[in-house]
């Protein structure tokens, strides 16, 4: 989305930061994130992927959390604009990919109406992330036929609205995001639905990152289990048949790995 603009007007690129772990960025990302003049950066955005912006760079924050805005959503889209008006080149960092629950698209129509020039750098959505670090396949023959993502969060005072009975497909895996708050209605919601109690479930908080934890259960226990291990936000859910098959490729890649190593132990033993 890059509207004619006028001149000396600079540029914004909304860039997705990805889960947190600073290698799985995009290589347009890391090189926009080493030359803008700005960064105006999430609450979600790690301190890893923070250090490669480089010393004397302009970063503002602009983080937001449940009922706890530093900035409005209106005032962060002003401020893109104002810090593009003399030419700078910005980049609004923001977690995950900007397009899937970033409300990136709020801020391109923002950047666009005021003839500001804007780019999406799209980033590694939290879903396949996080569940790729375990070792779930978002879909996988025989077990899931599709994914859904949807949010866990509701805005302001409003009650979620999903349509449970769709949502409760046990073909499909679905990934709850920014559910922390609601899970305990989430879970009861989909039960209610048909979906089946025993289905597995996997929460995981602060994913690919060294604060990454999870907790492993079912419909019927997974709340219970993520208060006792007290998660914190940020939080993805994936629930379906797929959590089943956490860690089984990794196990066994890292069990090939070690026999590996103790053939060649053996060989050079041998050769001695």
């Amino acid at each position: 989305m890059t509207p004619r603009t006028e001149p000396n007007i600079g540029i914004v690129h909304l860039v997705g930061a990805g889960p947190g772990d600073p290698d799985l960025l995009t290589m347009r990302a890391v090189r926009l994130l080493q030359t803008a003049d700005v960064v105006v950066y999430d609450r979600l955005i790690s301190s890893e992927i923070m250090a490669l912006v480089p010393n004397g760079t302009a970063k503002i924050f602009a983080g937001k959390a449940s009922g706890d805005h530093h900035l409005r959503q209106d005032e962060i889209n002003e401020l893109l604009v104002r810090l593009a008006r003399p030419g700078r080149i910005v980049v609004r960092l923001k977690g995950g990919d900007p397009y899937i629950f970033g409300r990136g698209r709020e801020e391109a129509e923002a950047l666009v109406a005021c003839g500001v020039a804007c780019e999406v750098v799209p980033g590694v959505t939290a879903a396949s992330g996080c569940a790729a670090s375990l070792g779930i396949p978002l879909t996988h023959r025989g077990t899931a036929s599709g994914v859904r993502f949807v949010t866990g969060h509701c805005q302001g005072s409003r009650d979620l609205d999903h349509d449970w009975a769709s949502l409760a497909d046990p073909d499909t895996t679905l990934v709850v995001y920014m559910g922390l708050a609601n899970i305990g209605r989430f879970l009861d919601e989909l039960v209610a639905a048909g979906l089946p109690a025993e289905t597995p479930v996997a929460a995981i908080s602060n994913g690919t990152t060294k604060r990454q934890r999870i907790c492993v259960g079912t419909l019927d226990d997974i709340g219970t289990r993520i208060a006792g291990a007290r998660l914190d936000a940020p939080m993805i859910t994936v629930i379906g048949r797929v959590v089943d098959l956490a860690d089984a490729l990794v196990c066994a890649s890292e069990e090939a790995a070690e026999a590996n190593c103790d053939d060649e132990t053996r060989r050079r033993d041998a050769g001695a």
